[in-house]
């Protein structure tokens, strides 16, 4: 799957399982994400998925997760976290991608090749 956002065009790997296969099923979707804790971009999704949330201790840069049933997140920062998330992917180069995200809410699009 592709993440797009202003110039830049990142790959991100699906996990294997029936959130990311749902999530599939909604590409192409552009989402207007918020800017939370200087650490992650979050939006809600044109509907609910199918979840299966653990709490993942640590959450690393470039992890794409589900939140809820309907809030796709995007940390570009690790970091530890106690709360719960079904995994959808991980984005594969991580480099810069802070930097590239930034400060501030990003039109995002996602979709598959």
């Amino acid at each position: 799957m592709w993440m797009t956002f202003g110039t830049k065009r990142l790959a991100v790997t699906l996990e294997d399982n029936p959130t990311a296969r749902a999530f599939v099923q909604l590409l192409p979707v552009t989402l207007d994400m918020a800017e939370l804790n200087g650490n992650e971009k979050h939006a809600r999704l044109p509907r609910s998925l199918v979840t299966n949330a653990a709490r993942p201790g640590t959450i690393r840069a470039g992890d794409v997760l589900l939140y809820g049933s309907d809030t796709l997140v995007v940390f570009y920062e690790t970091l530890r976290s106690d709360y719960s998330y079904t995994r959808i992917g991980r984005i594969a180069e991580t480099t810069g991608l802070a930097q590239a995200l930034g400060p501030g809410n990003q039109r995002v699009t996602f979709a598959v090749p």
